[in-house]
């Protein structure tokens, strides 16, 4: 640290002209490098993926794209059998299809097609596989259903609306883009500015906001650089520039608050910038290795998107400490002094710990086994809900809000038809086994019915019509039933709902190896820094019950709809769309790490020099619990801006990240982490020499840790025995 503190102090103006030309080299290139980044979300070896793939080779569209969805309601009298109507519903099928370059459209012909007909008679429903992704920019234009009545001569006063899975997500406002993205990040740096602004109370403020800046544009240039070698999902974008926000900014916070100490302590400016680095930067690289490792560990599932976000999103935390050690020490070394104005607070003031969260840490170890068991109670019980956690896509209802789209869905749930019709099981059979195939599946409970949506050569394509949308338990059971019924038969089974449950068997079925690989490899990284056992244990089970009972929260805000509606106005989605769980650990385990490196690293700090449990924990917390509030809330700001983004996956993994991040501030680094190091005392610092000599670190046997307290009990504190 000291030596590459001090490249950069003595080589500041060099450090700060190469931190420019990345910065301009960097925010000139973003926009290539966001448009080569690859939308694909490829599940190679899965069946029902490897189906999909085939559907949309041999057919056109559809897969794992659902279907755009023209639903019709007849006028009163008039049923799918009156004269004129089913030609005239064939007739506008084949003109529709016809200026779709013959994508498969799919109505009501006939006695084999009653799937498509309510009971009545008065409701029917076509089917559109066309090449659209979001059923309003592509492929169908917004009056496609009215155009449809016109073009098959349908008496006047039928209702059509044009609706599906993705026309209703667009009509919540479902894509997101390189604007949005910009628009979020540019909320949450604004956000960010009126914290640092109220910490620092000087233009020190954007100095964390230019690391920031640099820091987020030179991911951008690596990622560049990758994605000209091998693909990179187009997720990574908005995970660099939200995360990399949050995350630059904790560090340079953390070495800044540092340096203003040092400097209020007596030291010049240079030997104050080398201090901070020497005793801060140990912190900023264990905490960024932490968050790496986390992402890295993506690496580990079977999925090439998810693969390319781990190494992607992984660089953000690193680039995030190259800058931290280097940009950040050449601008405090040239133009520290001249930010830190005007000053809000006396250089007594950046010297001393706060005097509220030293109060705090006192009360906490006064009644430490009260907020023990508080925070351990708070957390289980927030866990408990994790338990019922359903992982899919949200279901039909929770994209519902207003307008056509929504209209299309009452109008066909009115007549009987549920909202599995929005999502069919796709099926490609072998043409001399079609009959087979369709009486097999006619009897399965819980299908509607079966049509016929397409001929080649090698396979019909079928389209098997749910009563409950698969996003649903029930329509997950239907496809399973379906799924058993055509075993041993020559038919492959795909659709949207076989895509979400192929990604879930991929991913989830190898969670446990990347678990065990974060779990193991933070272990060491902890038990290095802190040079103890105890500490590093104690910091993965708090991050793993902390994860948990955000799962929780998000079982209870999203799933089950209890603050979805009141404050985004989405009903309860059902489940947890598949990858946010996954995203919301690898993420969450890391970022939530920086916290608890920043307060033990301290406490670590203050015990070597003071050889007292309760005074490392009141110093710790008195100079970080600041920092860790302060960097919790700019963070929470950045995923509270992510979560005003109109489509409804991400706002649930913006949520579920915003609510870790508060939930970890407060009940785990704010009442826990004091509670339990004051309970557990020396064996805190425990480390065996053997152990030590494996990690090259000192050790900390017990005799090196129960000397005698010079200051075993400070008077703020009460008895500790």
């Amino acid at each position: 640290m000291n030596r590459i503190a001090r490249l950069a102090v003595d080589h500041a103006r060099w450090v700060l002209a190469a931190s420019l030309l990345l910065l301009i080299a960097g925010g000139a290139s973003v926009s290539a490098v966001t448009g080569g980044l690859s939308p694909s979300l490829s599940l190679p070896g899965q069946s029902a993926y490897e189906t999909n793939e085939e559907i949309v080779a041999e057919y056109g569209g559809g897969g794992a794209t659902p279907p755009t969805v023209l639903a019709i309601g007849l006028p009163d009298g008039t049923t799918v059998a009156s004269p004129g109507v089913t030609t005239g519903l064939a007739r506008g099928a084949d003109a529709l299809a016809a200026s779709l370059d013959g994508a498969r459209v799919v109505a009501y012909r006939g006695s084999e097609d009653e799937a498509l007909v309510a009971a009545d008679g008065r409701t029917t429903y076509v089917l559109v596989f066309d090449y659209s992704v979001n059923g309003t920019e592509s492929g169908l234009e917004e009056g496609a259903a009215e155009q449809f009545v016109q073009d098959a001569g349908l008496p006047e006063g039928t209702e059509a609306f044009t609706t599906g899975v993705n026309v209703l997500s667009a009509s919540t406002g479902g894509g997101e883009g390189e604007s949005s993205t910009l628009v979020e990040t540019l909320v949450g740096a604004l956000g960010a500015l009126i914290v640092l602004a109220f910490v620092f109370g000087s233009f020190l403020a954007v100095v964390p906001l230019i690391i920031a800046a640099v820091s987020i544009v030179t991911s951008f240039l690596l990622v560049g650089g990758i994605s000209q070698v091998t693909e990179v999902s187009v997720i990574v974008q908005f995970l660099i520039a939200l995360i990399g926000l949050g995350v630059a900014i904790d560090y340079s916070l953390l070495v800044v608050t540092r340096w203003r100490e040092e400097r209020a302590g007596g030291r010049d400016n240079r030997d104050a910038v080398l201090e901070s680095v020497r005793t801060a930067g140990h912190s900023v690289v264990f905490s960024g290795v932490t968050v790496a490792v986390g992402l890295l560990a993506l690496v580990a599932l079977p999925v090439p998107f998810l693969r390319s976000v781990g190494y992607g999103a992984a660089l953000i935390p690193l680039v995030s400490i190259a800058a931290s050690l280097t940009l950040l020490p050449a601008l405090l070394a040239t133009a520290g002094s001249f930010l830190d104005r005007p000053r809000r607070k006396s250089a007594r003031s950046a010297a001393e710990p706060s005097r509220a969260w030293t109060w705090w840490a006192t009360k906490v170890i006064r009644f430490r086994w009260v907020a023990a068991v508080v925070g351990v109670g708070v957390l289980a019980a927030l866990l408990v809900p994790a338990f019922s956690l359903r992982v899919g896509t949200p279901e039909i209802a929770a994209l519902e809000s207003s307008g056509p789209a929504t209209s299309g869905v009452r109008l066909l749930e009115s007549g009987g038809i549920g909202a599995g019709a929005l999502t069919p099981i796709e099926v490609l059979a072998d043409p001399a086994a079609v009959a087979q195939v369709r009486a097999r599946v006619d009897s399965v409970d819980g299908v509607r019915g079966v049509v016929e949506t397409g001929r080649a050569d090698a396979s019909v394509a079928l389209a098997v019509i749910p009563d409950a949308d698969t996003s649903t338990p029930g329509g997950v059971d239907t496809l399973e039933r379906v799924q058993d019924a055509l075993d041993g038969l020559p038919a492959q089974v795909g659709g949207i709902g076989a895509n979400t449950q192929a990604f879930n068997d991929a991913v989830y079925g190898s969670f446990p190896l990347m678990l065990t690989v974060i779990v193991l490899l933070t272990l060491v990284l902890l038990t290095r820094a802190f040079r103890s056992i105890l500490l590093a244990v104690k910091a993965v089970l708090l991050n793993l019950l902390s994860v948990g009972a955000t799962y929780g929260l998000l079982v209870l805000v999203w799933q089950e709809g209890h603050g979805s509606e009141l404050i985004w106005g989405v009903p309860a989605t059902g489940a947890i769309t598949s990858f946010v769980p996954l995203m919301v650990f690898a993420f969450l385990f890391g970022l939530s790490m920086d916290y608890e490196v920043f307060i033990l690293a301290r406490m670590r700090e203050s015990f070597d020099i003071h050889r007292s449990t309760p005074r490392a924990v009141v110093e710790g917390m008195g100079h970080t619990g600041r920092l860790v509030t302060s960097a919790a809330l700019i963070l929470f700001l950045s995923f509270l801006a992510l979560s005003q983004t109109p489509q409804v996956d991400i706002k649930v993994f913006a949520t579920g990240l915003g609510l870790g991040i508060l939930l970890d501030a407060t009940i785990v680094r704010a009442l826990l982490v004091p509670a339990l190091v004051s309970l557990f005392g020396t064996w805190n610092w425990w480390l065996p020499t053997g152990l030590a000599r494996v990690l090259r670190v000192e050790p900390s046997t017990l005799e090196h840790v129960t000397q005698p307290d010079p200051d075993p009990t400070p008077e703020p504190i009460g008895s500790t025995s």
